[in-house]
């Protein structure tokens, strides 16, 4: 596929660093926030968008969930991303020159080894593709950046040392958000649907909600809740389920579903990602 597809962040990014994994002929849009990776779409600079969902370690990505029902996009597929942070440093640094690492908080929180055995001061930044940009302009052989290898590719800056996260599995999964939704035959196998109900906030509602996808056998991989317009009254939730809504097992719990909601909204049919079937990423 060719085009543009858009991500939150800066050039180096790990969106960046997963769009040119699962797009390689696609040119990457840099912009300012989830919202307008978004609008790239919807106003047709961008024909997809890479955005995070969730991460192996630091959990749900924040915002995200609030903004996919009301952003006219669909999900057209999934990117499981290998998170692999590394220590970077001006030309000709050393890692016995260091004394800063610089990046953002919850990759600082993921390298909490390196820093201790280095005895390096953490610096907190606004993102990890941002903190190499800002080392490499001070050119200061104190301050280093936890960010991805594509990132000292494109800022110039040195790998001091690779893989330097405390956890191995650290990964983010990413939805491929696009204008129109795909339509999938029901026959396809390892398929996935995402879709967010609704229901009110009283004694029982999500365990009636919910039954018939046990009694139906439907695998249920993500189930994100949380409120709406800040209110108490009703929760709204976000769910990622094994298979094609015109599949019989899985139309029999959305029609179960619906005696119990308020609303659902199918967002999105989509292959599995590889990584999914190969390493076990069901929940």
């Amino acid at each position: 596929m060719s085009g543009k597809i858009a991500f939150q962040g800066v050039p180096g990014a790990y969106s960046d660093l997963a769009c040119r994994a699962a797009f390689p002929a696609m040119t990457t849009l840099p912009c300012e926030s989830f919202e307008t990776a978004m609008d790239a779409v919807r106003d047709g600079r961008a024909t997809l968008a890479m955005l995070p969902c969730e991460n192996s370690l630091a959990g749900r990505v924040p915002d995200i969930h609030h903004l996919l029902p009301d952003s006219g996009l669909f999900v057209t597929g999934e990117h499981f991303q290998r998170v692999e942070h590394c220590l970077l440093g001006v030309k000709g640094s050393t890692i016995g020159d260091l004394k800063r690492a610089h990046s953002h908080t919850v990759a600082l929180g993921q390298v909490r080894r390196i820093l201790r055995d280095l005895g390096l001061t953490p610096v907190i930044e606004a993102d990890t593709a941002g903190s190499a940009e800002l080392v490499a302009k001070w050119g200061n052989k104190e301050d280093a950046a936890i960010a991805s290898s594509l990132a000292a590719e494109i800022y110039g800056l040195d790998i001091l040392r690779a893989n330097v996260e405390d956890a191995a599995h650290n990964t983010t999964r990413f939805y491929i958000m696009a204008k129109r939704p795909v339509t999938p035959d029901p026959d396809v196998p390892n398929l996935m649907t995402t879709f967010v109900f609704r229901v009110r906030n009283v004694p029982a509602a999500l365990y009636k909600a919910l039954g018939g996808f046990a009694t139906n056998g439907v695998n249920m991989t993500k189930l994100e809740s949380y409120m709406m317009g800040g209110e108490f009254a009703a929760t709204q939730f976000l769910c990622d389920v094994d298979g094609h809504p015109e599949q019989p097992s899985l139309r029999r719990a959305l029609e179960e579903l619906s005696f119990f909601s308020s609303e659902v909204r199918v967002l999105g049919v989509y292959p599995a990602a590889a990584f999914r079937l190969t390493q076990g990423a069901h929940a």
